[in-house]
């Protein structure tokens, strides 16, 4: 594994990148309080598949650029660092994977730049409308999405992340995921990019931009790619139900439950994770030598599956 300086206007990637020059390239992007180290058990065996994988710090994570404004990290600019790397790759198309926050960019992405996706794997993050939806008429959810509004409070969340070596991050990952899915190595790498100069401002600002520019691209909000949803349903954060109706906006997608696992679907299941990347992305390049062009799937070939836990 190797580390890039990625460019974008005047925003500076630090992305972690391995795996063959000529392979399919892979984007893997993390969430908050993560960093690349979420796609860490993902990452060899990816490249060993023979995919040129990228893993960035996000805007704001680790050594990349931490911009003060709050509209820096509105979704609309987000997606230009995506891009970015996607040039740097000197692909057409790449393969795009999220979670958490970083689900919410490729979401964004989709949207705004379909034709640049060979696929898009989605891991605990709803459709963007189908949040919006779920977040205006479902009050459970509106009770579940009560740090968004608390990370509103100037200053305040930021000084209670770093009390006591910042305790409430490392509780919270502990006791939400499944037991032992972070070890010594995984807290170490989040301590490194927690203790960077302005990194806890940055990653709350995410939520301090979703609230005050939020807009959706025009269109009815649907893809025709291939897109697979995996989701733990023990999220404490989102309802199974916002995964469900995200389908709708999806005419060549699948969505797989996981029922004995939580938000850090990739801390929990690091393997099956791994199996359902790399089956998506070999049923795209399958499909796309029998339609018998460098192209992906059409969104004639509509594929709504719904599975119950585990790789298939």
């Amino acid at each position: 594994m190797k580390i890039v300086t990625i460019r974008q206007a005047d925003i500076s990637l630090q992305v972690r990148t391995l795996g063959p020059e000529d392979g399919e390239s892979v984007i893997l992007l993390h969430g908050f309080p993560e960093c690349w180290n979420t796609w860490r058990h993902q990452a060899e065996p990816l490249a060993a598949a023979g995919y040129r994988v990228f893993i960035p710090d996000m805007r704001g994570y680790g050594q990349s650029s931490k911009p003060h404004r709050i509209e820096r990290y509105r979704l609309d600019e987000l997606v230009q660092d995506v891009d970015a790397i996607r040039r740097y790759a000197g692909c057409a198309r790449v393969h795009l994977a999220g979670h958490d926050w970083g689900a919410a960019v490729a979401w964004w992405y989709a949207l705004r730049y379909e034709e640049r996706l060979q696929s898009l794997s989605i891991v605990n993050v709803p459709h963007p409308q189908a949040f919006l939806n779920a977040l205006r008429r479902s009050p459970l959810q509106m009770l579940k999405s009560w740090y968004i509004f608390y990370f509103q409070l100037p200053w305040l969340p930021e000084w209670s992340m770093k009390l006591f070596n910042f305790a409430v991050l490392r509780t919270t990952l502990r006791r939400t995921s499944v037991p032992g899915a972070y070890d010594d190595e995984d807290f170490n790498h989040l301590q490194q990019c927690w203790q960077q100069p302005g990194s806890l401002t940055a990653m709350v600002n995410y939520y301090r931009a979703l609230l005050r520019h939020l807009q959706l691209p025009d269109g009815d909000g649907c893809l025709s790619i291939p897109v697979q949803i995996l989701w733990g349903e023990n999220d404490i954060a989102l309802t199974a139900d916002m995964a469900r109706a995200s389908m709708n906006f999806l005419h060549n997608g699948s969505l797989t439950f996981y029922p004995d696992a939580t938000h850090w679907l990739a801390h929990d299941k690091p393997g099956e994770i791994t199996e359902r990347l790399l089956s998506h992305f070999r049923r795209c390049r399958s499909l796309s030598a029998a339609a018998g062009s460098d192209t992906c799937c059409s969104a004639a070939e509509n594929d709504t599956l719904m599975n119950k836990d585990g790789p298939g």
